[in-house]
């Protein structure tokens, strides 16, 4: 990747997190004003940044399109949008949906608990397969060789006390999460949030993606959770069946 390349995929992320100054991005990325400015006036003209009247930069609507349009060709969320806005209606917690996407999961569709404490989590952000229910509920569905080539480029690290921070550790996790069919991230990547987790497969079987219910400890503890399983593992079946 050319380094002008790289630089651009960098702006990009970095005002996906939230519009930014040109002395913020230039700070960010420890170049000079100037040199940032014809960067992000070079994707503004392309439609991939937007400069908004104070001054600050965004994410432009040809970015917001293209996303759009790939979330759009994912036929897992348009099946499961109305699913899982009924769990969500039903339990009152953060609802999340992901998709495994070659070798990435990633989050593909979110409906925020009713509480006022937002998650970190968005639409279209991968996740650490072996830190997340999402990810541990889908790797234990999957032949051991696609397993592999999923999490080949894990670090293995603790995050937290509760983190798998080995090969060994997840795999016992996993074969016991494939036995009762859902998983549980208890505080294994942020020691403050928890959820329960379900697989959801296609028309052969195959798992193609997860359904979460998460909450922040101090709302709802893993025991709080877990007695909305029987409702996941509904909601997760019935997505399973319009998938095939």
């Amino acid at each position: 990747m050319s380094q002008a390349v790289q630089r651009a995929t960098e702006i990009l992320e970095f005002l996906g997190e939230g519009p930014r100054s040109l002395s913020e991005t230039a700070k960010r990325f420890n170049v000079h004003r100037s040199t940032v400015l014809r960067q992000l006036q070079t994707l503004e003209e392309a439609g991939f940044v937007l400069r908004r009247g104070n001054g600050h930069y965004s994410i432009g609507p040809a970015m917001i399109a293209i996303a759009q349009q790939a979330l759009d060709s994912l036929d897992m969320r348009a099946v499961a949008h109305d699913e899982i806005r009924r769990l969500h209606a039903r339990t009152g917690q953060t609802i999340h949906l992901a998709q495994l996407v070659e070798s990435t999961v990633m989050y593909v569709d979110k409906v925020e608990g009713q509480d006022s404490v937002r998650m970190y989590s968005r639409i279209g952000k991968t996740v650490l397969p072996h830190v997340t229910g999402v990810g541990k509920a889908i790797l234990s569905q999957l032949p051991q060789s696609r397993r592999d080539s999923i999490l080949a480029g894990v670090e293995w690290k603790a995050f937290t006390p509760n983190t798998l921070a080995t090969r060994e550790a997840l795999e016992e996790q996993l074969a016991l999460i494939k036995d009762r069919g859902w998983a549980i991230d208890n505080g294994e990547f942020e020691d403050f949030v928890n959820c329960i987790a379900v697989p959801i497969t296609n028309s052969s079987g195959s798992a193609v993606g997860a359904i979460s219910l998460t909450a922040i400890k101090a709302v709802a503890a893993v025991e709080d959770l877990m007695a909305h399983l029987e409702d996941i593992r509904s909601t997760a079946q019935t997505i399973s069946r319009h998938l095939g």
